[in-house]
């Protein structure tokens, strides 16, 4: 085993004897390219991340980072036509999904990993009822009669805290809160008890209030199924809330792995001081609200070496900027792609 692989192994895991074998999602070497105006464009570049059993793990970083395209790869919703994995496994459970079949990839999903999105209106279909969208799940993976069907329904509405489930069945998605809308979504996702639940931004178009209600739920909810989470946010106030780890991407590639209180307390890369330092209310001592210099470079203008270099204050010429940098293991056991690794000391926040 590589020194890389050694430290992953200790940086995801949530109890001692964890072995890679109770890991419910490994990525390895994952790659990601779609077709555009310049060409086959790579957008995600060498991707490893491991979530295990019964754990949160944050996915952090702007937006143009690779973290929904990533998740949309082990859903298998990427084009078909326009996308391609050229390298890369996406082991869910242990099965390979890279290279399955459509009708393959649809008997997993809702069964075996579901997902939630940042608009969950945008993700119901107005001309049904919820009581119908909700009841197809169990039709199509669990081969129940529509009267069986709508029974379950009705139960998961109430297992995610909608009030008389056995009437708002019959409601369409208009006659529902965004609030509420999610939590059918959620319904919906956890339906089947799968394995992994994948919510992208399930909580930005909410309120703070509504915000901390869903947020309280899914952590009930997985405390009761034991579901793993893969949680993609640029909040990292709700990453405090609900991670154990936290990955943080930024152009396409993983630059920090690292439990939750070793991040927020003493981050590794650069990028991940940055994502901290422009949190408000982080420094009591500075009451402007700080910001990363630059933007997220385009994928088919990625600078030389590191990538986060034109943007980062500790950059060295000669040493930052011209060799690729790899993924590797920081003096305490996380991962980091970071040239500086162990010279430099990045500051955290508080509780």
């Amino acid at each position: 085993m590589s020194s890389t692989d050694a430290a992953a192994t200790t940086v995801t895991q949530p109890a001692p004897d964890q072995q890679a074998g109770d890991d419910v999602l490994r990525i390895e070497g994952l790659s990601i390219e779609f077709r555009t105006e310049h060409g086959w464009v790579r957008v995600v570049d060498g991707v490893d991340l491991r979530v295990g059993q019964g754990q949160t793990v944050g996915l952090v970083g702007e937006s143009g980072s690779g973290k929904t395209v990533t998740s949309l790869a082990v859903m298998g919703l990427l084009p078909r036509d326009d996308s391609r994995i050229p390298n890369g496994s996406i082991r869910l459970a242990g099965r390979e999904l890279v290279g399955l079949s459509e009708t393959e990839l649809a008997d997993i999903r809702g069964a075996e990993v579901a997902m939630i999105f940042q608009e969950p209106r945008r993700s119901l279909d107005p001309a049904f009822t919820v009581g119908d969208q909700i009841a197809e799940v169990f039709r199509r993976h669990r081969g129940l009669s529509r009267k069986a069907a709508m029974a379950e329904a009705a139960r998961m509405l109430d297992a995610v805290g909608i009030a008389d489930a056995r009437r708002r069945i019959n409601d369409y998605p208009h006659q529902f809160s965004g609030g509420m809308c999610q939590r059918v979504m959620l319904a919906m996702a956890l339906a089947c008890e799968p394995k992994l639940l994948i919510a992208d931004e399930p909580t930005t178009a909410l309120d703070v209030t509504v915000q901390a209600e869903m947020l309280a739920l899914m952590n009930e909810l997985q405390a009761e199924t034991g579901v793993s989470i893969l949680f993609i946010t640029h909040d990292l106030a709700v990453v405090a809330e609900m991670c154990d780890i936290v990955t943080v991407m930024y152009a396409g590639q993983v630059v920090e792995v690292s439990p939750l209180y070793d991040m927020f307390g003493r981050p590794q890369h650069p990028y991940t001081e940055g994502l901290l330092a422009a949190i408000p209310g982080a420094s009591a001592a500075d009451r402007r609200l700080r910001a990363i210099p630059g933007v997220v470079p385009a994928p088919w203008d990625l600078p030389a070496g590191c990538r986060f270099h034109p943007r980062c204050e500790y950059a060295l010429a000669g040493r930052c900027d011209n060799a690729t940098v790899p993924l590797r293991s920081s003096p305490d056991g996380r991962l980091v792609r970071c040239a500086r690794t162990g010279e430099i000391e990045l500051t955290g926040v508080g509780e």
